[in-house]
């Protein structure tokens, strides 16, 4: 279905010409149509969130799949960087867990609470600077798409309505990565299982971060449908 065809489908027609007006200046379709399929998951979207796409979806399927290669049951899971709570809800939806979600902004926090009231999943949801985070809880999954673009790519023009504060990162993108893995490496659970969505050619950098704190780890590159290297794997056990 083209842009066009889903303002007719699924804007009234008195907000149509609006809306038409908007699409034709490059504003995203998910913001104007204010919701997006995601791994059969409904999921509200506004300009407080990064939009869904389809190459998270894939981190999602990945992940399910290595929690049961793993033999990981009823895992206890930490996603950081929640924003619309696409991937929490993704995972509670279609796998037997207990999930809690952070995410620095508040207006984030509030929206994923309505997407897991909308798909009736019970996710704790809570604002929290993983700069800033400490814990004792122990966890079998550590999960996250974390902003790692950096500053000086080039990129599609339609991103500038999405929160810059989810899109880009320090240190040439990979600043997150190494703040998320000094701070939950020693809240691993014996039999444990992380994963990242990255950046295309991020992943030497980020092996040695990950080698840094987790020495014994085993890790998986992985590559989205377009052939890039998008998704980073690590686990006590090899995958």
């Amino acid at each position: 279905m083209t842009d066009l065809e889903q303002i007719k489908k699924y804007i009234p027609e008195c907000k149509q010409k609006d809306a038409i007006k908007k699409l034709n200046a490059g504003y995203p379709i998910q913001y104007i149509i204010g919701n997006v399929d995601f791994y059969d998951c409904n999921i509200l979207v506004n300009e407080d969130v990064l939009i869904p796409r389809f190459e998270t979806e894939y981190l999602v399927e990945k992940t399910i799949s290595y929690l049961k290669q793993l033999n990981i049951v009823k895992p206890n899971i930490l996603e950081i960087g929640t924003g619309s709570g696409c991937i929490a809800i993704a995972l509670k939806k279609h796998y037997d867990c207990n999930i809690n979600a952070i995410d620095i902004s508040s207006k984030a926090i509030n929206l994923a609470k309505k997407n897991a009231l909308l798909n009736k999943v019970d996710i704790n949801f809570k604002k929290q600077d993983i700069n800033n985070y400490k814990s004792k809880v122990k966890f079998d999954l550590i999960i996250s798409n974390p902003p790692y673009v950096p500053f000086n790519s080039i990129v599609d023009e339609k991103i500038k309505y999405e929160p810059s504060n989810a899109i880009y990162a320090k240190d040439n993108g990979i600043y997150f990565y190494k703040i998320i893995l000094e701070k939950i490496h020693n809240n691993l659970n014996d039999n444990y299982l992380i994963a990242f969505e990255i950046g295309d050619k991020e992943f030497i950098k980020i092996k040695e971060i990950i080698l840094n704190y987790l020495p014994n780890s085993h890790i998986k590159l992985e590559k989205d449908y377009n052939n890039y290297e998008r998704y980073v794997f690590i686990s006590n056990k090899k995958i």
